[in-house]
């Protein structure tokens, strides 16, 4: 049987916005492949098959262990739940019971965003209660700490590019606060590249995407404390029921993790590379100024940004580019100053070229 496009009436696409959730994140390798079939084609003891991926992902992080989940925002959820359950049963079976008070997690108000959905939805499906710290434009150990009562289960630190950067508290600063009130912090860290990093600031559970930097399938990894991992292991007889993951992509990710602690990513000097000839065929296009930035969280990623000039506003190139097929995705959050950017990381140079001749047609 025949697997393409056309058989669902569906547009090939070229992904240069990222590692997005829209378009499915990423691409997958064949070893990963080969660890999916693996897990497809065979039985397991489910309980075992986690404890025991977790162990050996644990092993290759070096923190005290670690659980597969079904993705980052079910990493949030089961988190938020695990540490205000604390390993209970009976709050597994009844997350939301009245039993229980101490629910408050503390959020820096700029770190409250909507990555596809509300930071405070996932919270509050752990059953937890967002309180914001500080204001939109900063946020102190200070104004961390002043929030903090005898409700407090948790502090939780944002680390991505949708979050407010400037005069916020780093993740160090954070667990400096979290551990001086025993409290525990979960670092989110979706789309980060370092898996070590967090971990040696002090968080005491930190969460990734599966698909995104580490170019998994469809998952998520926490990793942290043993006993708060068991805790999330628990919530799986609880909310951790709806957000399961299946054996094909625990062992398929298991793999994408090693693959990716022994090869690394691209590089940012390979990516400004293979941008070079990209910038000079954009910047041969009327009314277009292209050149090479840097990602706005300061990760080692290099982007095309291109200035739209002319009749044609920013927004409707967008909108041109993604009517047609192949539908090229962009990065569009400085449409509204003219900006689009161009990641490339899942873009090849046969890519870059049907982006160019495209571009060229809508600007004519």
């Amino acid at each position: 049987m025949t697997i393409n496009y056309e058989k669902f009436n569906l547009k090939e696409v070229i992904n240069a916005s990222g590692r997005m959730t829209i378009l499915g994140v990423s691409k997958v390798s064949e070893t990963v492949l080969a660890a999916q079939k693996f897990g497809g084609e065979h039985f397991f003891e489910m309980s075992e098959l986690s404890i025991q991926t977790g162990a050996y992902l644990a092993q290759l992080l070096k923190v005290e262990d670690a659980q597969i989940v079904s993705c980052a925002s079910a990493g949030i959820a089961q988190s938020v739940a695990a540490l205000i359950g604390e390993g209970s049963v009976y709050h597994a079976y009844h997350p939301y019971t009245d039993k229980i008070a101490k629910r408050e997690v503390i959020l820096p108000k700029g770190h409250n965003v909507d990555y596809g959905t509300p930071v405070e939805v996932m919270v509050e499906q752990g059953g937890g209660q967002v309180i914001e710290a500080g204001y939109a434009n900063m946020c102190t150990p200070e104004h961390i700490e002043m929030m903090i009562t005898d409700q407090t289960a948790a502090l939780l630190y944002i680390k991505s590019h949708h979050t407010v950067q400037k005069s916020m508290l780093s993740v160090v600063e954070a667990a400096i606060v979290a551990k001086a009130h025993n409290i525990p912090l979960i670092v989110d860290a979706a789309a980060e590249e370092d898996l070590v990093k967090y971990s040696e600031a002090g968080a005491d559970l930190v969460i990734y995407s599966g698909a995104k930097a580490i170019e998994g399938p469809s998952a998520g990894l926490v990793i942290g404390k043993k006993q708060y991992i068991e805790w999330i292991r628990l919530q799986g007889k609880g909310i951790g029921r709806a957000m399961k993951i299946g054996k094909d992509n625990i062992l398929g990710f298991t793999q994408a993790v090693e693959d990716y602690v022994n090869n690394g990513s691209e590089s940012g000097a390979l990516m400004q590379a293979r941008l070079a000839p990209f910038i000079t065929a954009l910047n041969a296009i009327q009314n277009i100024e292209a050149k090479i930035v840097q990602d706005g969280a300061g990760r080692d990623i290099y982007r095309a940004s291109i200035k739209v000039k002319g009749a044609k506003s920013a927004k409707e190139v967008i909108q041109e580019l993604r009517a047609e097929s192949p539908a090229v995705y962009t990065r569009e959050y400085q449409a509204n100053n003219g900006i689009i950017e161009f990641d490339i990381r899942s873009v090849n140079e046969e890519e870059m070229n049907k982006i160019v001749t495209r571009l060229t047609t809508i600007m004519h």
